[in-house]
Formats: structure tokens, sequence, C-alpha cells
């Protein structure tokens, strides 16, 4: 099963400076871990004690995935998942 997922500038040093990779599995979890296995470094940088990093938004078809199972939303075949780092800031 084949998910596309659109890496972040801050993160092409690991994918080769790849814009978007290929990854496999049934839900996000198994997404990262499959893609960490090609691209070693990716999980460590979205996941912290079995969560998504707090400062790392990851959205699934365009919803973020905290409001629709985390790391256990499921994936399915054509699916687009785009990692962003948050941006922090105040007023202008």
């Amino acid at each position: 099963m084949a998910i596309e997922v659109r890496i972040p500038t801050i993160l092409r040093n690991l994918t080769d400076g790849a814009k978007t990779v290929e990854g496999n599995g049934n839900t996000l979890a198994e997404v990262v871990a499959d893609l960490d296995t090609r691209h070693p470094g990716v999980a460590e940088r979205l996941i912290e004690n079995g969560q998504l990093r707090r400062f790392v938004n990851v959205y699934l078809n365009d919803e973020d995935v905290r409001f629709i199972g985390g790391l256990d939303a499921q994936v399915a075949d054509g699916d687009n998942v785009t990692v962003l780092p948050a941006v922090a800031g105040g007023a202008l």
C-alpha cells in the first residue's frame, strides 16, 4: 500500500533532499516505521515517548491526525501525509 508523504525542508536531509517519499502501512505509526527503515532518523524526529512530538503537525489528506487517531490513524493506498513543523511566534 503506497502512501505519499510530503517532507518539510528541515527533514529533507534525511530523505536525500526528496520533497516526497513513499511509505507503506495501515496506520500512521506503520508508515513512519516504514519510512524510518529507508530514511533513518525520521521516526525520532516525529515521535517522542510513543506520541507525535508536540511541535510537529501531521496531516492525513488535509486533516490533522491528532483529531483522527494520532499515530493510530488509519491510512489507505493513495492517501497523502503531510509533515509540517509548527510555526511559533508572537504578535507582529
